[in-house]
Order: C-alpha cells, then sequence, then structure tokens
C-alpha cells in the first residue's frame, strides 16, 4: 500500500505500477509454462515472457506520450488501442516463430496453442487489469484498481468463511470440490459489501471534494466483480485439473502460486474496466 501511495504521488506516469505488472507478467509468464508443459504442449517460456512484458508495458504507451499534459490522457475503451496493437503483435510473433520452428507434424499446434493461452492469460487480462489506473482519469488511479481488489477478496473471504459455516452443496464438484453454494453466495454478499464501503468512503480521501459513488452502483458493481471472479477462480481450476496439477508453483505457503492469487482478479479485470467506462460509477467526472 505505501508503494501505491508513493506511485500516486508520482503522478499518471506510474513507475512503480510499471515494475510490479511487469514483474507480475514475468512470474505469471513461468508458472503458466510450467502448467501447460504437459502431454504435447512445450511453450516457449523466453518468448511468451517476452510477449507479455511487451502486451503489459503497453499500457504506459499512451501517459508516456501526454507526460507533460496528463489531462488529455483519454478514458475509457479509448485506451484499449495500444493494449489491441501490441497483442495483435505479439500474436504475430508467435506464429511466425512457430512456422520458423516447424520441423514435422505433431506439436507446432499444441505448442502454439499454449503460447497464445499464456499470452491471452496472463499478458492480456493483466494489461487490462492495469488500464485501470487510468480509465477513470490519472488521478482515480488506486481508487480504481483497489475497488476491483477490494471487491475480489473480499468475495474471497466471504466464500470461505460462509462456505465452511454454511455450505454442504457443492457448487461444480468435479472442477473445484471446495467450493460451495453457500460459499457462492457469501462471496456476493461480501464483495458488494466491501464495494460499496470503498466506492462509497474512499473517493473524497483520494481528492477533496469528490463525491461518493451512487449507492445503487456500487452495490451492481460489487455484485457483478463477485459474479465474476467466481467464474475466474474456476477457470483457473479448469486449467490446473486439465493438465493433472492442484495448483501453480509455490509461492506462498498456504496460498499456492501467483495465478492462485490473482485468478479471480485477472478474470475480472476486463469486466472492471467495462463497468468503469460504461456505468456512472465515476461520479467526480461529472462534478
Amino acid at each position: 500500500m505505501l508503494c501505491f501511495y508513493l506511485d500516486h504521488r508520482l503522478g499518471p506516469s506510474a513507475p512503480i505500477l510499471f515494475i510490479v505488472a511487469n514483474l507480475l507478467a514475468i512470474r505469471g509468464s513461468w508458472e503458466m509454462a510450467n502448467l501447460l508443459k504437459t502431454r504435447s504442449f512445450e511453450p516457449r517460456l523466453m518468448l511468451v515472457t517476452s510477449c507479455n512484458v511487451f502486451v503489459v508495458s503497453s499500457c504506459w504507451w499512451i501517459p508516456w506520450y501526454y507526460h507533460e499534459t496528463p489531462e488529455l490522457i483519454p478514458t475509457g475503451v479509448y485506451l484499449l488501442g495500444s493494449n489491441m496493437l501490441a497483442f495483435a503483435i505479439s500474436v504475430l510473433v508467435l506464429f511466425f516463430v512457430a512456422a520458423m520452428k516447424f520441423r514435422e507434424p505433431g506439436k507446432s499446434m499444441e505448442t502454439l496453442s499454449s503460447e497464445v493461452l499464456i499470452l491471452v492469460y496472463v499478458g492480456l487480462l493483466l494489461s487490462m487489469t492495469t488500464q485501470l489506473k487510468w480509465v477513470a482519469g490519472a488521478e482515480a488511479d488506486y481508487l480504481i484498481l483497489g475497488s476491483l481488489i477490494i471487491a475480489t477478496k473480499g468475495g474471497d473471504v466471504g466464500a470461505y468463511f460462509i462456505g465452511r459455516m454454511l455450505g454442504h452443496k457443492k457448487l461444480i464438484p468435479h472442477l473445484s470440490p471446495a467450493k460451495t453454494w453457500w460459499g457462492a453466495r457469501g462471496a456476493l454478499l461480501m464483495s458488494a459489501f466491501f464495494s460499496v464501503l470503498w466506492l462509497r468512503y474512499m473517493p473524497p480521501l483520494f481528492e477533496t471534494g469528490w463525491p461518493a459513488c451512487p449507492l445503487s452502483w456500487s452495490i451492481l458493481y460489487g455484485i457483478i466483480i463477485g459474479i465474476v471472479g467466481i467464474i475466474g477462480d474456476l477457470c483457473e481450476s479448469l486449467i490446473k485439473r486439465d493438465v493433472g496439477k492442484k495448483d501453480a508453483a509455490a509461492l506462498m505457503p498456504g496460498f499456492g502460486g501467483l495465478l492462485d492469487i490473482l485468478d479471480s482478479i485477472l478474470y475480472a479485470g476486463p469486466v472492471a474496466f467495462l463497468l468503469w467506462s460504461l456505468v456512472p460509477l465515476a461520479s467526480w467526472i461529472n462534478n
């Protein structure tokens, strides 16, 4: 939190976030490549890591271009041009390398597919999550990123405790046997609760005079992010179950790998971006 406070003070260029996001891209690429090194998948680690760093770094192209006039940095979906360009270039690079490495039928498409999956899951989702820094104005930065983190992780807390207390009926037992319907309800409840707390009380702390986000939209935001966070957790379970692994490479005892920690955040990032672009949550813009 101290790093993000300092980054907020350093302005829209966000050098600390740049370092953190690229470190996440590197670690996430390594974990995904290790998960997918099974059967006939042989993703090239250095190649996909370089592409993911390129895609994540593209988030800074526009802010760096407008570094002397940050008020001209576009908001909403207008930010996504640099990400889509970097993603398209990376896909072209992956195809080109696959073509150059081809020797005989049998592995090229499987390996290329695994590399594109890593590019999408780590590079693209992480870059769109990072773009929340500027989606509602450069000054709002960690208010927006914080809303995503607080909603998804608040949902995880609700799912864990309410699921343990009341949960019996499994949500999708063959995919994630620990998740229950009561845990899912707890996730939505706590995601909405923490979203309301954050979006109602934090805006004035970021900027004096900023009004709180509308209550109804704050609740809806929390519920939607809670739902998508649950789906994101299940989707990462799909990857692990299909390759026959319990967790991504261990990062923290009891929490699994980085992807096990970020799964709901990465999956919910684009949805949060869409909500902040289309829904009147950022009431300070019209204030």
